[in-house]
């Protein structure tokens, strides 16, 4: 693959999708605060010579589509971090949520990115020169890369404002086994896409399975 992908966040999520790029043949770098954060290294160094990390930034111009794996509270300081002048002309996929885990669980949502507006609309505003799509962030990150871990055809939706970056998004999501795809329209539309966590989360909570996802069922 001639398309290198970066991934900002060093978690569960950032380590799964970096993984699964790897398997695809993409060129992955994960970025983190330092160039020398131990779990960026370490996967790094466990996914051969088409994987590499660095800092933000570095994974920011690196990246021609970054992923944004960050948790919610600190998305937008990681994005300021990162520059963003270095996202011009870029596709951002943002899977993160603006839970707030202050009082425990199961989380609410941060008032502030909530209702009449959202954590994605957020980094749009912030990254004006970038094209910013939501999308995989209503599943865990197993499910996100293969959606035959849910045990169904389930259906993963999609948003933003630029139609050729989500053309490329959906490609994407494709290869990672998504093949009934919903297009809810300009980037506002995370504002509901991030309100469905709290069902998600409360039915982790209340299986104890997390791999499930949500399926929309309509007549053709």
């Amino acid at each position: 693959m001639d398309t290198n992908i970066a991934i900002l966040g060093t978690g569960a999520v950032g380590n799964t999708i970096g993984n699964k790029l790897i398997q695809l043949g993409y060129a992955v770098m994960m970025g983190s605060r330092t160039a020398t954060n131990e779990k960026a290294v370490a996967w790094a160094h466990g996914n051969g010579t088409k994987a590499s990390n660095g800092t933000f930034a570095d994974a920011a111009k690196f990246g021609k589509i970054i992923f944004n794996c960050t948790k919610g509270e600190i998305t937008l300081e990681v994005f300021k971090l990162a520059g963003p002048e270095n996202f011009k002309d870029k596709t951002v996929i943002d899977i993160s949520n603006p839970l707030d885990f202050s009082n425990g669980l199961p989380p609410s949502l941060f008032k502030q990115w909530s209702n009449t507006n959202s954590l994605g609309e957020e980094i749009q505003k912030l990254l004006p020169e970038a094209n910013v799509i939501k999308t995989l962030n209503m599943v865990n990150c197993e499910v996100m890369v293969d959606a035959h871990r849910c045990g169904g055809d389930a259906t993963m939706f999609i948003c933003g404002n630029n139609a050729s970056a989500k053309s490329s998004v959906k490609d994407l999501l494709q290869r990672f086994a998504w093949s009934d795809i919903i297009d809810l329209g300009d980037i506002s539309s995370a504002r509901a896409m991030e309100m469905l966590l709290p069902i998600w989360l409360k039915t982790w909570m209340s299986t104890g399975n997390g791999h499930f996802a949500f399926k929309i069922v309509r007549t053709s």
